[in-house]
């Protein structure tokens, strides 16, 4: 299953990519986020794998980051005609995933995000999930990313609200 979502965030690039980039203020919009941690390598570098905890409802779901591509790396410096990208695979019980985040220019003061997703179900009950739910898999990338802009533009903290 493969679909992309995007969002314009009324702030320049160069700071979308530091805070997309910044561990910690990922508590503050990934929702449900209770771990993101490295077990090998530094936050956000190429090669870096990281466990990953998340909380949704009343399930828990583990999986292994590892990030597969960063440019450019030096995100205080980012060349005016350059496509800033950062791209991870995650692998869970039962479930690969490959995102791929670009984020451009679209004005002064503005940023285009989008965000390309893949997923491989394996397992029974994860491939029937991806038959019968692949709107759910949208809906939440929709919904980090809409977290991340009210966090972004707004000072909002997923931390303080309810659903």
């Amino acid at each position: 299953m493969k679909y992309t979502v995007e969002m314009e965030i009324a702030l320049p690039r160069e700071r979308v990519a530091q805070l997309l980039a910044d561990p910690a203020v990922l508590p503050q919009w990934l929702r449900g986020l209770v771990l993101h941690e490295p077990i090998s390598g530094i936050h956000g570098q190429v090669g870096t794998v990281s466990r990953v905890v998340l909380q949704m409802g009343k399930q828990k779901m583990e999986a292994t980051e590892t990030i597969t591509r960063r440019e450019p790396g030096d995100l205080h410096e980012i060349p005016s005609e350059a496509v800033v990208q950062f791209e991870r695979e995650i692998v869970g019980a039962g479930m690969w995933s490959a995102a791929r985040e670009r984020l451009t220019e679209a004005g002064p003061q503005k940023t285009l995000w989008q965000s390309e997703n893949e997923y491989r179900f394996s397992g029974v009950l994860m491939r029937l999930v991806g038959l019968l739910m692949p709107g759910a898999f949208r809906k939440q990338s929709r919904q980090h990313m809409q977290d991340f802009k009210a966090f972004a533009e707004q000072g909002q903290d997923v931390r303080n609200t309810t659903g």
